[in-house]
């Protein structure tokens, strides 16, 4: 049920995640937590040699699945001879990148967020949350009021009046006052929208309707058309046709 993404060098940060996830959720990360336990003895309690059978049996496992989700070039330099929590500690120092770098990289995205309408207004705002939260996790604190602002500012014409309500008052919003007033203007719109959409589909219909009843009538001479009387039936619509198809045809043959 767990996959564990290929290291290729800019995703260590991803790769490593996906591997202490998984070994935890598989039970073998001991090795990773703890230090290899000495060699047993025969005075060993049986405490120990159960300790030591699992700690074999983590490392075992833990090496083998860091070692076949590297790609093979990557692999050149690293340790082999060693424990899991050794390896490790090898690939995070090659890998990882600094704090202040990754403080730069989420502040960047933070900060060119745009709510285009994908995914809803809720999920938006709660990516906000947690970029705001990794940020936490650098000693960068901001503030509730930050994100608040934040997305109001990058919310589209559409949530101008939340805008309006927010700027119009002293009273600062908590995250979750944000979303449910966002969340409810969003719902209010997609129903507008539809109304709208199906007021225009029933307009279409009603003029496809009149165009087709106007075009049987012109057919079958029932309406008025430029110099035609209203009287004109299709028998005597054809008759004066045929008047005047036989006048020009005298007309021709005398001169």
């Amino acid at each position: 049920m767990v996959t564990i993404e290929v290291l290729t060098g800019s995703n260590f940060k991803k790769w490593k995640e996906d591997i202490e996830f998984a070994m935890e959720m598989a039970d073998v990360d001991l090795s990773l937590a703890t230090d290899k336990p000495g060699e047993l003895t025969v005075t060993s309690t049986d405490y120990e040699k159960l300790v030591h059978a699992a700690w074999m049996k983590s490392n075992c496992i833990f090496l083998l699945s860091m070692r076949r989700s590297i790609l093979d070039h990557l692999k050149s330099g690293l340790p082999t001879d060693c424990t899991a929590k050794e390896l490790m500690t090898a690939i995070n120092k090659r890998y990882r990148v600094s704090s202040n770098a990754d403080i730069g990289s989420l502040l960047q995205v933070l900060f060119n967020m745009k709510y285009d309408g994908n995914g809803g207004v809720r999920d938006y705002i709660i990516r906000m949350v947690d970029y705001q939260t990794k940020l936490k996790g650098l000693k960068v604190d901001l503030p509730n009021t930050c994100i608040v602002h934040q997305a109001l500012n990058t919310l589209p014409p559409e949530f101008s009046i939340i805008k309006t309500n927010y700027n119009s008052q002293d009273e600062s919003w908590s995250i979750n006052d944000l979303i449910s007033r966002v969340v409810a203007e969003e719902e209010k719109l997609k129903k507008e929208k539809g109304q709208v959409a199906l007021y225009v589909a029933v307009s279409n219909s009603h003029k496809g309707k009149k165009s087709k009843t106007y075009t049987n009538k012109i057919a079958h001479g029932t309406t008025k058309e430029p110099g035609q009387s209203s009287n004109m039936g299709p028998n005597k619509f054809c008759f004066l046709r045929k008047r005047v198809i036989t006048a020009s045809f005298v007309r021709r043959n005398v001169t």
